[in-house]
C-alpha cells in the first residue's frame, strides 16, 4: 500500500470515523456526569489545588516525549535518521491521529503510520512495522505493572471482595498476553498461516485485497523485528523508554489525587494497577475511549478506596483532562506543523 493509497483512504474514512467517534464520546460523558451527578462533581472541585493539575500535565508531555525517544532508537535501528526534534513533533501529531480515532489504540496504528511515512524518510510499510513493534514493546511496561499492582494489592490484602476477580483477572492478562506475544514472534509461520486462512477467502472477494502482498507485508514486519531483536543494545534502550514512558503516563493519576487532597486513597500502588486496567476500556468505539476510560476509572476506585462516586469521577476527570484532552490539544498543533511542513 503506497502513501498516497493510505492518504486518500484515511482522509475520507478516518474524517467519519472521527466525528462520530466524538458524537458517541460527547454522549457517554454526558451520561457519565448524569450518572455521577455534575453538581456533586462541581462541589469536590471546590478547593482544589490547580499547581499539581499542571504537574499531571507536564507528566504527560514528558512521557510522549520518551515515548518519541523509543521511536527515534528503533527507526535508527533499521536504518531511517531522523532529526529528533523533528520526531518528537511527528510524535505529538501522531498521537494527535491515534488519540482522534475511534477504538484508542486499536484504531489509530495505520494512521500513525502514514503520518510518520509523510513526514520522514520511511516508507508506510517499515513505517507500520516500527509503530507495532513500539506498541508491543510499550505491552511490556503496561503489563508489568500491572503484575506488579496486582501482587502489591493481594500481599497487603487491600483487594474487597468484589474487586476480587477483576484484580485476578488483569493479573492473569499480564502473564498470558505476554506469553501469547512472544510466542506469536517465536512461531511465525503458525502466524502466517493463520492470516493467511482468513485473508485468502477475502482476496478471493475482493478485488483491492491481494493476498501475496499480505504474506509479503507479515514477511517484512517479522524481518524488521529480527532486526531490532538483533541489536541488543538498542533493544534495552527501546526497553527503558518505554518503562520510563509508562511511569510519567501513570503518574497523573497520582497527581489528580494530589490535585483534589485523596492521595491518601489513591496511592502509587494503587495507580499501577488502575492505570492499566482502566486503560483496557479503551476498545471502546470512540475517540481515545472517552466515556469508556473515564467509567472504568470511577468503577476501579471506587471498588478498592472507600471514595465516593462523586470524588472518584472527579479525579478521573482531573486525570484525563491531563493524560488525554492536553495531549490532543499539543498534538492537534503539532499536527498542523506536520501538515505546513510536509
Amino acid at each position: 500500500m503506497s502513501t498516497e493509497t493510505s492518504g486518500e483512504v484515511f482522509d475520507r474514512r478516518t474524517t467519519i470515523k472521527v466525528i462520530a467517534g466524538f458524537v458517541v464520546a460527547g454522549l457517554l460523558l454526558y451520561f457519565f456526569g448524569r450518572v455521577i451527578g455534575w453538581n456533586e462533581i462541581a462541589r469536590t472541585f471546590r478547593g482544589a489545588n490547580l499547581i499539581w493539575l499542571g504537574v499531571a500535565c507536564l507528566s504527560t508531555v514528558v512521557s510522549l516525549v520518551i515515548w518519541a525517544k523509543s521511536w527515534d532508537v528503533i527507526l535508527s535501528t533499521v536504518g531511517i535518521e531522523v532529526p529528533f526534534r523533528k520526531i518528537i513533533t511527528t510524535y505529538f501529531a501522531a498521537t494527535f491521529a491515534d488519540y482522534a480515532t475511534p477504538f484508542g489504540k486499536a484504531g489509530g496504528g495505520p494512521f500513525i503510520a502514514y503520518v510518520l511515512a509523510a513526514d520522514t524518510e520511511a516508507n508506510y510499510q517499515d513505517s507500520l512495522a516500527s509503530v507495532v513493534t513500539a506498541d508491543l514493546i510499550n505491552l511490556l511496561p503496561f503489563f508489568t505493572f500491572a503484575g506488579l499492582g496486582t501482587l502489591a494489592l493481594l500481599i497487603q490484602g487491600e483487594v474487597p471482595k468484589q474487586a476480587e476477580l477483576l484484580v485476578a483477572g488483569l493479573g492473569g492478562m499480564a502473564v498470558v498476553l505476554p506469553a501469547l506475544i512472544y510466542g506469536s514472534y517465536r512461531h511465525r509461520n503458525f502466524v502466517e498461516r493463520l492470516v493467511m486462512k482468513v485473508v485468502g477467502p477475502v482476496a478471493a472477494r475482493v478485488e483491492r485485497i491481494d493476498a501475496e502482498n499480505a504474506r509479503e507485508r507479515i514477511d517484512e514486519f517479522y524481518e524488521l523485528v529480527d532486526r531490532i531483536a538483533a541489536s541488543r543494545r538498542q533493544l534495552a534502550k527501546t526497553l527503558v523508554y518505554a518503562y520510563a514512558g509508562w511511569l510519567f503516563f501513570a503518574a497523573p493519576l497520582y497527581f489528580a489525587a494530589l490535585t483534589l487532597g485523596i492521595a491518601d486513597q489513591l496511592t502509587p500502588i494503587l495507580v499501577l494497577f488502575v492505570v492499566p486496567a482502566s486503560s483496557l476500556a479503551g476498545v471502546v468505539p470512540t475517540p481515545g475511549g472517552v466515556g469508556g476510560v473515564e467509567f472504568a476509572l470511577v468503577g476501579l476506585m471506587v471498588a478498592l478506596t472507600t471514595l465516593q462516586a462523586d470524588v472518584a469521577a472527579s479525579a478521573a476527570l482531573v486525570y484525563r483532562v491531563a493524560s488525554y484532552w492536553f495531549a490532543l490539544a499539543l498534538g492537534g498543533i503539532a499536527a498542523f506543523f506536520v501538515i505546513h511542513r510536509s
